[in-house]
């Protein structure tokens, strides 16, 4: 009777990892003044770091030429594909077929070389 386990309704389940930890106070102004603040002068910086980013608007137009460039490769490529596909499906099957020719050649060796004299155990 000892080792009958009774399962406790009154526990909570584990389901979930983090349950417990959930962080649900609110946060102090001070504390949401300070993110703020952090945030608008990240935000500042990264803009002011794109400022001084020369030739922009030419690295704009040469982002632009490189994608259709890229999508033309990418159809170029993709109208080899039948040609890819052959060449693999003729490799795979030259060796498949090799495999074979070995596997049917060794036991053809082991049909001719068997013993005549075969040990009965009785």
């Amino acid at each position: 009777m000892a080792d009958l386990k009774i399962p406790n309704l009154n526990n909570n389940s584990d389901k979930y990892l983090f349950k417990k930890k959930l962080f649900l106070r609110r946060k102090s102004k001070r504390k949401l003044t300070i993110e703020s603040s952090i945030m608008l002068t990240s935000s500042l910086l990264i803009i002011y770091i794109n400022y001084l980013v020369p030739n922009k608007i030419l690295i704009f137009h040469n982002f632009l030429k490189n994608l259709i460039i890229l999508k033309s490769i990418i159809l170029n490529s993709f109208s080899y594909i039948y040609e890819i596909c052959l060449a693999m499906l003729i490799t795979v099957s030259l060796i498949f077929a090799l495999l074979l020719i070995i596997g049917s050649i060794s036991r053809f060796l082991k049909i001719i070389k068997r013993k005549t004299k075969r040990i009965q155990f009785k």
